[in-house]
C-alpha cells in the first residue's frame, strides 16, 4: 500500500476515518497515519479531530473512528 493508493481512496470517498481507512487497506491505524501525515504537510489532507465522540460522554470511543480525513482538492 502505497500514498498513492491513499490519495485515490480519500479522493473517492471525500472523507474518511482513520479506522475505516485502515480496514480498507487492510492494515494498522499506525501505519496508515504516516502515510496521511504526508498528505496534510502537503496541503491535500485536512485532519478533523471530534472530542465529542459519539455524543455519549463516557469517553469509549475507539480514537481511530472518531479521528476523520477529508481530501481538499
Amino acid at each position: 500500500m502505497t500514498p498513492i493508493e491513499i490519495r485515490k481512496y480519500l479522493q473517492e470517498r471525500k472523507l474518511a476515518t482513520l479506522h475505516d481507512i485502515a480496514l480498507h487497506f487492510r492494515m494498522t491505524t499506525e501505519a496508515i497515519s504516516p502515510m496521511l501525515e504526508l498528505w496534510i504537510h502537503k496541503g491535500k489532507v485536512k485532519k478533523h479531530l471530534s472530542s465529542l465522540g459519539c455524543f455519549k460522554g463516557c469517553c469509549k470511543c475507539d480514537p481511530a473512528t472518531i479521528e476523520t480525513y477529508e481530501w481538499l482538492s
